[in-house]
């Protein structure tokens, strides 16, 4: 076309002259020709800063990088392309240079040629400029110091251009000036301590490139740990469980861990130990001597270690290994021994066996004869405990304790010291004569107390029994114990028999009387001591008696007094302790009685005569009341029985005499109050009446604490009541809501107390029925003076 100017360029993309990346990165720069026909261009080429030409990448690994669109495609595993190659695009009309990893050794001007129609050449240039971009290269995001250290918080920077660095703090800037200096390898913190843990910023800014990066570092002061120290010396009994505990301090928490130092094993890895490394707990689940030696505690964390070094002394608990039971003659010295082992070596101390005195060492002060000695031998873990006695009495002989002890425990053994003496007959000198009568065989039986045993031998008349060859007189038992079996056939028999002992330290002899036995004599004397209507208790005075022939009962005949012959008389007989009641009578009636005793041998003549005349039929006696009275300071007051509960008492009493007619109820009867002046009131609005059948006992129910209770109680049959009997009853302290507390809170409204009810027996408490009456009493009383 005619006017019309073609121009023939290369064109490089991107279009800026100057291409500036960081060392490190890719870079894609585009050479394309801008000709009215692209098919004319030949020879396509980039140049690098040598102007040597870059080649494209080998056929044989050759896998593009960008698609058709310039964008970038995922590498495949295993291939690689060179740093720096060129590649056709845009359907062969394009020539990309490719730089897989910048390096500073390719920045410089690269160039792109080609030649048009053969003979036109076109050119086109670009600078490529390379920098170094801000890299931390030690700059650790986690930072440990140890508190006490000049310590600097590590941010090292590498840039080119250079990097200018500064540090933050909670987003304010940390300038350099006393304990903070700002050097090129991080932050010099000086003296640091906890209050420096925290988060900081290492900052890094290239100012030419407008490049800012922050780190972020975490600084945690590290604080070494320090174990408190363990006891020098640490006591474990063989063959019990031990414990100990392993204190440090430290920043993180340190960990624990124990070593035996005698053999340098962790104790965490032996037998029967079992280690805590988070609480420093140390446990021996039994403990055995090998185990005595040196451990040490030790604590670590990052910051360093720490260690406390104790000895673990084993105790071997005492075990008494010899003590002998000993035989020693009365007079003599008795020497004890009693040998024990156990590490530490144990001391030993005696007692009498069931007491809690122990001997002490040396000479007893209760009694010079007794000495106690030790002896100790340390290396073998043994000591020998020696009771001495000297002049040895038989009241030495028993049991004895050996106490054996040290750290670790105590044991026990128990011994006997044996006493040898000569017969005695102690015993038998208290005993009574031997009675028998009417040719009956007599045992006389002799005992000899002795060590050794004694043999026992008979003499009548000084005579030995055996050699009398006397058919009335019979030996069994010729050891320890003997029997003298007599038939006395005539009087001489009834005499005085010789019991002879004898051992190897002596002999001894006793004497026993055979005596004839007698029936009692007459009883002298008997009284009627209660009189009713159907019955009469007597009074029986005892005849005198032998030694050794007790009264084994009493006899009684009675009759009435028109009936002349005592053969028809009624009979009884009582035991010796047995209150002496004759029942069944009848009312009104004049009775004769006579009494006798009798022993083993018979009865008695009938002596101790009595005329006594019953009563008409009445009301029953009086009940006894079966409740132990406290002592009470006023001796004509009723008697005072204490309940053990709060709102109950069990009322409990003996059946009394019916007087003739049989008893078919009680009458009881019981009134809360207490006491002003001396002189009982009731209150007679809270009284409690109850008919009780044939019963001897009644449960009152419902009643106050801690309050005073008038009883009354009478027993009745069909002729009437009889006199009552009465007591006082007082509740124990607890807890009550019944109305007379609730009274007794409205009238209190005005009144804070009266000192006169607060003392004494009868002491009122606040809520209490007494303290109800006290109040209505006073105000009565006020009243009264005042109208008069």
């Amino acid at each position: 076309l005619t006017g019309v100017v073609h121009s023939q360029r290369l064109t490089i993309l991107p279009a800026s002259s100057i291409q500036r990346k960081p060392v490190g990165h890719s870079l894609l720069l585009t050479c394309r020709p801008e000709v009215p026909d692209t098919n004319l261009i030949s020879d396509l080429r980039w140049n690098d800063n040598r102007n040597m030409t870059i080649l494209p990448k080998p056929m044989n690994y050759y896998y593009p990088l960008y698609d058709s669109k310039g964008r970038k495609l995922p590498t495949k595993a295993g291939q690689s392309s060179p740093m720096i190659y060129t590649e056709s695009i845009a359907g062969g009309t394009a020539l990309a240079l490719i730089f897989n990893s910048l390096q500073e050794s390719m920045a410089g001007t690269y160039f792109c040629a080609a030649s048009y129609s053969v003979t036109e050449k076109l050119n086109a240039a670009v600078v490529v400029e390379t920098y170094v971009a801000i890299t931390w290269k030690d700059a650790p995001t986690d930072q440990r110091p140890l508190m006490g250290s000049d310590y600097i918080v590590r941010c090292e920077v590498t840039a080119n251009p250079p990097a200018t660095v500064d540090w933050l703090r909670n987003g304010d800037q940390i300038k350099s000036s006393g304990r903070y200096v700002i050097e090129n390898r991080g932050l010099l913190i000086k003296n640091i301590t906890e209050a420096d843990d925290g988060v900081y910023t290492c900052r890094a800014a290239v100012m030419s490139t407008g490049e800012l990066k922050n780190r972020e570092i975490r600084v945690e002061v590290q604080i070494m740990p320090e174990v408190q120290r363990l006891p020098r010396v640490m006591d474990a009994v063989e063959g019990q469980s031990f414990s100990v505990m392993c204190n440090a301090t430290g920043k993180p928490v340190p960990e624990f861990q124990w070593i035996k130092k005698g053999t340098q094993q962790n104790a965490a890895d032996l037998d029967r130990f079992s280690v805590n490394s988070i609480t420093g707990q140390l446990d021996i689940s039994t403990v055995e001597q090998q185990d005595h030696d040196n451990y040490a505690c030790i604590a670590r964390n990052p910051a360093g270690h720490s260690e406390s070094v104790m000895k673990l002394n084993v105790l071997i608990r005492p075990k008494i290994i010899e003590f002998i039971n000993i035989t020693v003659s009365e007079n003599e010295e008795a020497v004890f021994a009693c040998k024990a082992f156990g590490r530490p070596a144990p001391e030993i101390t005696f007692r009498r066996y069931g007491t809690v005195e122990e001997y002490t060492i040396g000479l007893q002060v209760s009694d010079d004869r007794i000495i106690l000695e030790q002896s100790t031998d340390e290396e073998k873990g043994e000591t020998v405990g020696t009771l001495r006695i000297s002049k040895l009495a038989t009241t030495d002989d028993g049991l004895y304790e050996c106490i054996a002890r040290n750290r670790g425990d105590i044991a026990f053994k128990v011994g006997h010291i044996t006493v040898e003496y000569r017969p005695i007959f102690d015993h038998m000198k208290a005993l009574p004569p031997v009675y028998t009568w009417e040719e009956r065989t007599a045992n006389l039986s002799c005992f000899a107390q002795a060590i050794p045993n004694a043999t026992i031998e008979w003499r009548f008349n000084d005579r030995r029994v055996q050699d009398l060859y006397d058919q009335n007189l019979r030996i069994e038992n010729e050891g320890l114990r003997s029997d003298l079996l007599v038939t006395p056939r005539d009087r001489r028999y009834y005499s005085a028999y010789k019991c002879v002992a004898h051992n190897r330290l002596g002999s001894a002899e006793h004497l026993m009387e055979l005596r004839e036995a007698r029936i009692p004599e007459s009883v002298p004397q008997s009284k009627p001591r209660v009189v009713s209507a159907t019955s009469i208790t007597f009074d029986i005075m005892a005849p005198p008696v032998e030694p050794g022939l007790p009264l084994t009962a009493f006899s009684v005949q009675w009759k009435e007094q028109f009936q002349s012959d005592w053969n028809f008389a009624f009979n009884r007989t009582w035991s010796p302790d047995s209150p002496y009641i004759v029942e069944g009578l009848r009312p009104q009636t004049a009775y004769s009685f006579r009494f006798a005793a009798r022993n083993v041998v018979g009865l008695s003549q009938w002596g101790a005569y009595v005329d006594q005349s019953t009563p008409r039929r009445s009301e029953p006696e009086t009940p006894r009341i079966l409740h132990t009275p406290i002592q009470d300071e006023e001796e004509d007051s009723d008697p005072i029985v204490t309940s053990p509960y709060a709102d109950h008492f069990d009322m409990r009493w003996s059946i009394p005499v019916d007087n003739g007619e049989p008893i078919d109820m009680y009458h009881i009867k019981y009134c809360p109050g207490t006491k002003v002046n001396g002189y009982w009131t009731e209150m007679e609005e809270h009284c409690i009446e109850q008919e009780i059948s044939r019963m001897t006992n009644f449960e009152m129910r419902s009643l106050q604490a801690d309050t005073y209770y008038r009883i009354e109680l009478m027993a009745h049959n069909a002729i009437g009541y009889s006199k009552p009997a009465h007591v006082l009853m007082k509740t124990a302290r607890g807890e009550s809501d019944h109305s007379l507390g609730t009274t007794y809170d409205v009238y209190s409204a005005g009144f804070d107390g009266f000192s006169t009810a607060n003392s004494g027996p009868f002491s009122a408490r606040a809520g209490s029925p007494q303290a109800v009456t006290l109040l209505l009493l006073t105000v009565y009383f006020v009243c009264r003076f005042v109208f008069v």
